[in-house]
């Protein structure tokens, strides 16, 4: 029954879905109808001057020179002769007047926009009045735009379903957490949880160093009962640099084979609090504790079982 809800819910979604994807491409389809025919009606404007223009030469249009008067007759049978070619041809110009002679033959009703010009041949000025029709008549419904939407609508859906689909499949797979050692900040965290904690700088610095090692050296073994290796130790002074560089100290390095378990201590501590809801996923973190013949005993080892450089995040590196 559930289900059988969710379909009928999601069909007056898909109804204004479909709806509102036809209007936007019938939008786009008269938006380019509407500058594809402005450009066209500059285009046909330029064309009857032009025609008009090589024609003025044939033309009884008068001259001030010699104080002749226009041929109205010639100018009438003219025009008659041009507009009846231009409709034939569909062009959306016709000609109202030139030189002050205006057609009687022609309606204009679906020629509403009047345009003015005038040009000089070689013997006067020359004045042509021209009407054509608006960009808006000739907006018409588009079906390349319904044919769109319906292309474009399966798409949509097949998208939002799978947006869906990923949205559930995070909810049920919780995010897993890592370790996310902020130097700037002196903290360390777990990226899921907004809990930080603050460790002090002699553990920060041999934990950072601590799991850079590891990384670098999986399954090598780090005995607490020998001195910690050069190169562990150069990592851990490097960090102590940093925290140096940021300004959160400006003490003396610390001697990191001193108190080790005091500072091992610090950390399982801090990493105590930071993955109490995640106590499996603390273990690739954690330096692990001596088993029953204590933390100096021969066969153990602090190093972290193996972990990778996806694992942890270091910020202020």
């Amino acid at each position: 029954m559930s289900n059988k809800k969710v379909h009928l819910k999601s069909k007056p979604i898909i109804a204004l879905n479909v709806v509102a994807l036809l209007i936007a491409m019938q939008c786009v389809a008269l938006v380019s109808q509407y500058f594809s025919f402005q450009s066209s009606i500059h285009q046909a404007l330029d064309n009857v001057e032009r025609r008009i223009s090589l024609d003025s030469a044939f033309l009884d249009v008068g001259n001030k020179t010699l104080n002749t008067p226009v041929n109205q007759f010639a100018i009438q049978r003219y025009m008659n002769r041009l507009n009846d070619n231009l409709k034939e041809n569909d062009y959306p110009v016709i000609v109202k007047g030139i030189q002050g002679i205006e057609t009687s033959t022609e309606s204009f009703v679906q020629y509403p926009s009047e345009t003015s010009s005038h040009f000089i041949n070689a013997e006067q000025e020359i004045f042509v009045v021209l009407r054509s029709k608006t960009p808006f008549g000739a907006l018409t419904f588009s079906w390349a735009g319904l044919l769109a939407s319906l292309v474009i609508s399966p798409l949509f859906f097949i998208s939002n379903r799978t947006k869906k689909a990923r949205r559930a499949l995070e909810e049920v797979i919780p995010p897993t957490p890592m370790l996310i050692i902020n130097l700037q900040e002196k903290t360390i965290s777990n990226g899921v949880e907004d809990k930080v904690v603050t460790l002090q700088n002699k553990p920060l610095c041999f934990y950072t160093a601590l799991v850079k090692y590891c990384i670098a050296n999986p399954n090598q073994p780090l005995p607490p009962h020998k001195d910690v290796p050069n190169e562990l130790m150069a990592l851990a002074n490097k960090c102590f640099g940093r925290l140096i560089e940021l300004g959160h100290t400006k003490r003396k390095r610390p001697d990191f084979n001193a108190n080790l378990d005091k500072t091992l201590s610090e950390i399982r501590a801090a990493l105590d609090e930071l993955f109490l809801s995640y106590n499996e996923e603390k273990e690739k973190y954690y330096p692990p504790r001596a088993q029953g013949e204590g933390s100096r005993s021969k066969q153990h080892s602090y190093a972290l079982p193996p972990i990778k450089e996806e694992d942890i995040e270091i910020i202020g590196n």
